[in-house]
């Protein structure tokens, strides 16, 4: 399978979205409540549906959710381990890596959730929402904890508001209990759903800026290199470890090798650090993912 041309529709979304965001009347501040149609939702809904459309087995999901939390993990301890690393360490600035250790491990949902269902089919949406699901959580405290000094205010409230949260807790209570959808229902839900994947990417894009990537190039190549290397040769091991199926082992891949998540810069701007240089760091992992998609999905895989 040419994992390039199959990911170019979706990439080829997001250079929409940089264009008209830079070059028509649609600014980043239209772009900005498309994300939040989108965030709070679009997306919620779609994840609703995914989970509840599809017969859902625990005991064959635990091994993807062990291996999904195994990664997320890992991948926390990698970026935290950036500043002690010998002669490489004493060349990052704590106050930068606080703020950009988040983008070496975060994932982007929109494309995450595009892709899913192109690379391994319903069964594949399915497992991407499980895997959101069970790693928002470790993720979004993994990225505040470095951080932790200025967050004084509920947190926890936060991470049980989080509206990605809310759509696969809630759809996987309603599989277990046996909730279908109603046929009537379907139609919108599914149009919704495909409203969702292309308005996320094209947002994704419309967040894109390199500018100010310069003030820290060594502490940049590091978490980029964590992100889009790190993360897939150590998903590739957990899959091993864990035993995935071929379709398991694939979504893994490919969850591990997306770009960063766009949040990443709302979360350092509002706390309080550098957010242009982390959104160049996330346009930068927006492209470096046409190269690590293909070597996790291709090579890897």
């Amino acid at each position: 399978m040419n994992f390039a041309q199959l990911l170019f529709p979706d990439f080829s979304l997001i250079l929409c979205g940089y264009l008209v965001c830079r070059f028509t009347a649609l600014n980043r501040k239209v772009w900005e409540q498309v994300e939040s149609l989108v965030y709070f939702f679009l997306f919620p809904v779609l994840l609703f549906h995914s989970i509840v459309k599809s017969p859902l087995d625990l005991d064959a999901a635990s091994s993807l959710m062990g291996a999904g939390l195994a990664l997320g993990a890992a991948g926390i301890a990698l970026a935290y381990s950036l500043p002690h690393w010998p002669w490489l360490g004493r060349r990052i600035d704590p106050r930068l890596h606080a703020a950009s250790a988040q983008v070496g491990f975060r994932f982007n949902s929109f494309i995450a959730l595009a892709l899913a269902d192109k690379v391994a089919g319903p069964e594949g949406l399915l497992m991407i929402a499980v895997l959101i699901g069970v790693c928002v959580p470790l993720f979004n405290v993994g990225a505040v904890w470095p951080m932790a000094h200025h967050a004084n205010k509920g947190f926890a409230r936060e991470l049980l508001r989080n509206p990605l949260i809310i759509g696969t807790a809630s759809g996987l209570v309603a599989n277990l209990l046996g909730f279908s959808m109603p046929v009537w229902l379907e139609p919108t839900v599914n149009r919704i759903g495909q409203a969702s994947l292309a308005l996320g990417l094209m947002a994704a894009g419309a967040g894109m800026q390199l500018g100010t990537l310069a003030q820290a190039k060594t502490l940049g190549f590091l978490v980029l290199g964590a992100k889009h290397l790190g993360m897939p040769l150590m998903a590739f091991g957990m899959a091993r470890l864990f035993r995935l199926d071929p379709t398991q082992t694939t979504v893994l891949l490919m969850f591990s090798a997306v770009p960063t998540a766009s949040s990443c810069y709302v979360l350092a701007a509002r706390m309080g650090y550098n957010g242009p240089y982390v959104a160049g760091l996330v346009t930068l992992s927006t492209l470096l993912g046409m190269v690590s998609l293909p070597f996790a999905l291709g090579v890897l895989n």
